[in-house]
């Protein structure tokens, strides 16, 4: 058995899953993981501190010269577990890096991301790095496709992730609502609450969609397996984002058999494709600048130009839908994509780059 220090959040927001899923697959393939949280762990059920907690244990007699793997920011890489070899794995959005993540960067001996877009970026703004793509992975046993053939009444489109310009969200009420103008038997459930948030910034976001009786706000779950009931009731995922760093939900909406309406750009390029999605190509970037995160010295997708190709793939899967047509029902092409991301996938990339 090989030891392997592992620093990561362990909760149920975007790195905390990472970490929790990496964790435990790599166990799986016989390391013996010393867990580090950051940050307080968070376990969803008594099945995940079963797991978890022998390796939260580890810590206590770690092997300081084990690798050492940070699933964390890119712009906070250089603390670290014992004096092994560091594996830093960040999920960012953005194409170019301030010397304070430049910096961070070149202090990890290997640098894992998850899309080869983010490949190109660490090449060109850390070119001095070691770096590798590792995809995230999806649970599909738990997130599979719905057998419920039940008729539905309404037409879902669905959105998740915390409440930003980045992901599209000063958009999407305004194409949902062009594309449906008058329609009752649609609907757009929002589950973007994050406990990061400025309370004023989720305030003004929610106030802007509570006006359309069509939108349907969505409070956080405590764990993933919450998740399956509301999504076994979705549709379609609507992603409009500017930039991501991968996007958890998308697989999960895949791996169930759910349609994608996605911007062609960033960490979607990595598992999005034309037979699995219903893509939109930005036609440029802009600075990345929403006066709260990003403050414009970077670039993102600018979706100027591209609101009619979003808009005519709302109405395009919902036609499907409102005329009967089977092919409208399941998404086998994300299916088929899901199947290739699972988190076992995940571990065993991270367990060649060691070996």
């Amino acid at each position: 058995m090989k030891n392997l220090n592992v620093m990561s959040p362990i909760n149920d927001l975007g790195y905390g899953i990472a970490g929790k899923n990496i964790c435990k697959s790599l166990d799986s393939l016989g390391y013996k993981v010393s867990l580090f949280p950051i940050g307080n762990p968070d376990f969803s059920s008594q099945e995940e501190a079963d797991s978890l907690g022998p390796m939260l244990n580890n810590g206590s007699s770690f092997d300081a010269d084990a690798p050492c793997l940070k699933i964390w920011h890119e712009f906070s890489m250089a603390e670290r577990i014992g004096r092994g070899r560091l594996l830093g794995f960040p999920f960012f959005e953005i194409n170019k890096f301030d010397e304070v993540r430049k910096h961070h960067l070149a202090s990890c001996d290997d640098i894992l991301v998850a899309s080869k877009w983010a490949q190109q970026i660490i090449i060109d703004q850390v070119p001095s790095a070691r770096c590798h793509v590792v995809p995230l992975g999806v649970d599909s046993e738990l997130f599979s496709p719905s057998h419920n053939t039940d008729p539905q009444d309404k037409f879902v489109f669905f959105n998740c992730g915390k409440w930003e310009k980045r992901k599209g969200h000063d958009l999407l009420l305004l194409l949902f609502q062009q594309a449906f103008k008058n329609e009752p038997d649609v609907e757009l459930w929002m589950m973007c609450d994050n406990p990061f948030l400025p309370p004023q910034e989720t305030a003004k976001w929610t106030s802007a969609y509570s006006n359309d009786p069509r939108v349907r706000l969505i409070g956080r779950v405590q764990d993933q397996r919450q998740m399956v009931p509301i999504l076994n009731q979705v549709n379609c995922g609507i992603f409009p984002s500017r930039a991501e760093g991968w996007n958890l939900e998308i697989l999960e909406l895949m791996s169930m058999g759910k349609h994608i309406i996605a911007t062609d750009y960033s960490a979607h390029t990595e598992y999005c494709d034309d037979q699995n999605s219903m893509l939109v190509t930005p036609l440029k970037t802009e600075a990345a600048h929403d006066g709260v995160w990003f403050d414009g010295s970077a670039e993102w997708a600018c979706l100027d130009g591209v609101e009619d190709q979003f808009i005519s793939h709302l109405r395009d899967i919902y036609s499907k839908w409102k005329d009967g047509k089977q092919s409208s029902s399941q998404n086998t092409k994300g299916i088929e994509t899901a199947s290739k991301y699972s988190w076992e996938a995940c571990a065993k990339n991270i367990k060649d780059i060691l070996q």
